[in-house]
């Protein structure tokens, strides 16, 4: 059943950004033997593939920290059940994954920042 949800998942989020990446201009075909000028990409769609890529890079980072955080949690939960005295590393190894999101924060920035 979780295959199934993260092959969905995949499916719902990979299949917009394909058509996207696969759509092509309307207009009238060129001939066979001359070939096509190449439109030069104008600065909004520039931005806008920008903005797609901060947001992949920040929304895939934060689902992987959520995702190691539940996991480190409930080991942590289960361990200062039977050893309290591990309660200070298992804070240091909850903290831990969140370099993830702060490094998805940094790609962010520099896709943004690019000419």
């Amino acid at each position: 059943m979780k295959k199934f949800l993260a092959i969905a998942l995949l499916t719902l989020v990979l299949m917009p950004i394909a058509t996207l990446a696969l759509a092509q201009d309307h207009g009238t075909a060129a001939p066979a033997t001359e070939t096509a000028p190449q439109p030069a990409q104008s600065s909004k769609d520039i931005v806008i593939w920008k903005a797609l890529g901060a947001a992949l890079a920040i929304g895939f980072a934060a689902f992987a920290t959520a995702w190691a955080q539940s996991k480190i949690g409930a080991a942590a939960a289960g361990a200062m059940a039977e050893k309290p005295e591990v309660g200070g590393l298992m804070i240091v190894l909850e903290a831990l994954p969140e370099t993830i999101i702060i490094l998805g924060f940094v790609i962010a920035i520099m896709i943004v920042g690019m000419k």
